[in-house]
């Protein structure tokens, strides 16, 4: 994230965890990837960001425009899971049914 005018650091693409310190709408927390910084007038201390939603294999889920505070976003090292290695495993003592 760099500095600008008012402030609000602009933010930098990447991967971040948004938590209540980015604002609290992410109560639960969410792990995004964001594509740019988006110039629309906001608060000071606030912008908006143009993101992709990331579930737990770090694949995108769904495209967001998010409105939170740059300074709470923190960034995080999402390595990528290879597909074969996501499939579920058989469970073991799995019941039959019969009937």
């Amino acid at each position: 994230m760099t500095g600008r005018e008012g402030g609000t650091s602009r933010v930098s693409p990447g991967v971040y965890l948004l938590t209540r310190a980015a604002s609290p709408q992410f109560f639960k927390p969410i792990l995004v990837r964001v594509i740019r910084h988006l110039d629309r007038t906001t608060y000071d201390r606030w912008a908006w960001v143009d993101a992709y939603q990331l579930d737990r294999h770090g694949d995108a889920t769904e495209r967001r425009a998010l409105f939170l505070m740059p300074a709470g976003m923190r960034p995080v090292n999402v390595p990528p899971v290879p597909y074969a290695e996501r499939r579920s495993r058989p469970r073991s003592g799995a019941a039959s049914v019969t009937g």
